[in-house]
């Protein structure tokens, strides 16, 4: 496939330029931006230009304007978030909305990771996850049906302790996972669900999560916004 070259229009690559040096520090939370006509020269564009890519970052969360004033950086740093199975919830922190649990033939891909036969079923928990009443998070996670039948994972309610609790107590604790990565443009129900800007990718996670003798318990597929954000991932080196 041919290499394709200046298919960005001049206020995405400034609002580009201008989005790194604030995630990189460059412009520290709460300091002002330059002016717009001083953005034009820096950039050597319009100031109808540059005014366009203070738009792009305003409608993104990365930048405020104070009227009579100037244009800040946000005050809050991105918001980093732990790659871990389960979140506990709390007051002000995470909290769980429950969308949607059916039992369903998952998608290939997820048949594949679970180990399931192409016509075997599994339960599908759909949910929002939010940190002090923002969206973070759309997930839908699956979980076999050859165990999960009857248990709390088919109910239409939240479960205390998540689903590592019950699959503790089926004997299948969760010892690890394995995350894949990807970045992509939403669908609408995320744009919709996590309140996202326009033109701005997520990050989809497809996570397999094992019991013990790496048998795969769970597959979550988990989607952020991709402009607010940041993963956190840890793991000791022996």
């Amino acid at each position: 496939m041919a290499k394709q070259s200046g298919t960005r229009r001049p206020n995405e690559e400034v609002a580009a330029d201008l989005r790194e040096k604030i995630m990189s520090g460059v412009f520290a939370p709460g300091e002002a931006l330059p002016s717009t006509p001083r953005l034009a020269e820096m950039y050597g564009v319009a100031a109808s230009t540059a005014s366009k890519a203070i738009g792009i970052l305003k409608d993104e969360g990365f930048v405020e304007g104070q009227v009579g004033k100037a244009v800040f950086v946000r005050n809050k740093q991105p918001f980093v978030v732990a790659a871990t199975a389960y979140k506990e919830p709390s007051p002000r922190g995470y909290k769980y909305d429950l969308l949607h649990v059916a039992e369903v033939v998952p998608p290939k891909e997820v048949a594949q990771a679970l180990g399931l036969a192409a016509d075997e079923r599994a339960v599908l928990r759909r949910r929002l996850l939010l940190h002090d009443g923002e969206p973070v998070e759309l997930s839908s996670s699956f979980y076999p049906l050859s165990f999960a039948a009857g248990t709390p994972l088919t109910r239409k309610g939240k479960i205390p302790g998540g689903a590592p609790q019950v699959l503790a107590e089926l004997g299948l604790p969760e010892k690890r996972f394995e995350d894949r990565i990807s970045t992509r443009q939403p669908l609408r129900e995320e744009i919709d669900a996590l309140n996202l800007p326009l033109n701005v990718p997520v990050f989809r996670q497809f996570r397999v999560v094992f019991s013990d003798d790496d048998r795969p318990v769970e597959v979550s597929i988990l989607v952020k916004g991709g402009h607010l954000y940041e993963l956190l991932y840890g793991q000791s080196i022996e």
